[in-house]
C-alpha cells in the first residue's frame, strides 16, 4: 500500500506515549493510535499533548496511523 492509499484525518493529540507514539482524538470522535512519521523524526518538529495534527490512517485498520503534520 502506498501513501497515496492512506486516508487524511484532523485531530487533536489526547496523550504522549514513549517511543514516539501518541495517542489522537480526531474531529469525528476516534481515536488513533498514531506515531511520527519519518519526515517530522527527520526535521526534528515537537509534537506535544494539545497540538493539532494530521494523521494518515489505513482503510483496512483506522485504530493506527502516521502523524503526518503538525498545524502551527
Amino acid at each position: 500500500m502506498s501513501r497515496d492509499d492512506l486516508v487524511q484525518m484532523e485531530g487533536t493529540v489526547t496523550e504522549v506515549r514513549a517511543g514516539g507514539n501518541f495517542e489522537v482524538t480526531t474531529d469525528t470522535g476516534h481515536k488513533v493510535l498514531a506515531r511520527l512519521s519519518g519526515r517530522i523524526r527527520k526535521y526534528h518538529i515537537r509534537v506535544v499533548l494539545g497540538d493539532r495534527v494530521t494523521v494518515a490512517v489505513s482503510p483496512y485498520d483506522p485504530t493506527h496511523g502516521l502523524v503526518v503534520y503538525r498545524a502551527r
